[in-house]
């Protein structure tokens, strides 16, 4: 396997130090690994290094983390995006740490049978955490191995392709980094557009590159049109500066994460009859503009309304929250600029009215 021994000499000179990784010869734990791996599941490695560093402060063993509450898991992840991922991580905390006293299987099998990890998470835990020998196929390497062998069927039908491929250029030792060199090299020099052909390790055998058509591939399936919905949400804010949100149900999207209560949101959303949605009669004003967001299979527009509220006791079902802790909550990111969006628009005693 000349291929698998030219990247590896590679990435002995030119790995990136990532502060999940150990150091070369060192064993690295299944803990980080873990972490690491749920964590950079579609985010990216700027995004989730603050991340990681932050949990791995404040729970630095995995018994650390499945005695947290799930309130605290959910408000550290706050911002990261694909928040099932955090209720998952929790949930494999405390099966890790009662199951299995705290030691991570080291086989894929066993490691599928934790709640959030699949077949790709399953193989990198077993490969850098454990030397198993698994095939490791993630978004840079299906780049790589498409521009590698000219696998022209488009994604996502090339996937069996391409895990093929990788299974033959995958070796039986130092599995781990090899997998971690092909991720290295798609981030780093076969990158989506104008790679550094000349800087790879595989250019000689690479089919793209002999072609010399390597921003082609991987070949993408025509992508379907991303559907559209509504809604309006409700920044209640109390004379004393605390704000109204509730928590949402634990199951579905941003589950067990905290918002300023809204309506539905739908593609039909009647904005004449947003205020039938209010969580309590108050003086709401709509504020200009709105707030959009993009998730991964629907954009959002979210029009805001802003009161200040007399009372004191929340409904029910709802709570209040000091000014001085709204931003620690677990708020999602569209929760975000909601609240960015209200602050902007109540400068006063009073929101901004939209007339």
């Amino acid at each position: 396997m000349t291929e698998a021994a030219d990247l590896l000499a590679w990435y002995d000179r030119h790995r990136r130090r990532l502060p999940w990784r150990s150091d070369p010869g060192v064993q690295a734990d299944p803990y980080a690994v873990w972490l690491s791996e749920i964590m950079l599941q579609q985010t990216t490695v700027q995004a989730v290094k603050p991340y990681f560093e932050g949990f791995l402060a404040r729970w630095p063993r995995v018994e650390d983390l499945a005695a947290a509450s799930s309130d605290d898991v959910m408000r550290a992840w706050a911002g990261l995006g694909y928040y099932s991922r955090a209720r998952n991580l929790h949930a494999c905390a405390i099966k890790v740490a009662s199951d299995h006293g705290g030691a991570f299987p080291d086989t894929e099998d066993g490691l599928l049978r934790l709640p959030g990890v699949g077949p790709y998470t399953a193989a990198a835990i077993a490969a850098i955490a454990f030397g198993r020998r698994a095939v490791v196929v993630d978004g840079n390497v299906e780049r790589v191995v498409t521009r590698l062998f000219s696998i022209a069927e488009p994604m996502p039908r090339a996937k069996p392709l391409v895990r093929a491929a990788m299974d033959g250029l995958t070796p039986d030792a130092r599995a781990g980094d090899f997998a971690q060199a092909m991720m290295d090299l798609g981030a780093t020099i076969c990158t989506p557009r104008r790679p550094a052909c000349a800087l790879c390790p595989l250019n000689e055998g690479c089919g793209a590159r002999r072609a010399g058509n390597p921003d082609m591939f991987p070949v993408k399936a025509p992508k379907a049109d991303r559907p559209a919905r509504a809604g309006a949400a409700f920044y209640l804010r109390r004379r004393d500066g605390a704000v109204l949100v509730r928590t949402r149900p634990p199951r579905g999207l941003l589950g067990g994460m905290t918002e300023i209560p809204g309506s539905v949101w739908s593609a039909d959303f009647d904005l004449a009859a947003a205020l039938d949605h209010a969580p309590a009669p108050a003086p709401w004003r709509r504020l200009p503009g709105v707030v959009e967001h993009v998730f991964t299979h629907f954009a959002l527009m979210l029009t805001v309304y802003a009161a200040e509220f007399d009372g004191s006791e929340a409904p029910d079902g709802y709570r209040f929250v000091a000014a001085a802790g709204l931003d620690a909550e677990a708020l999602p990111t569209v929760m975000r600029k909601v609240v960015a969006h209200a602050r902007e628009g109540m400068r006063g005693d009073r929101p901004a009215a939209v007339e």
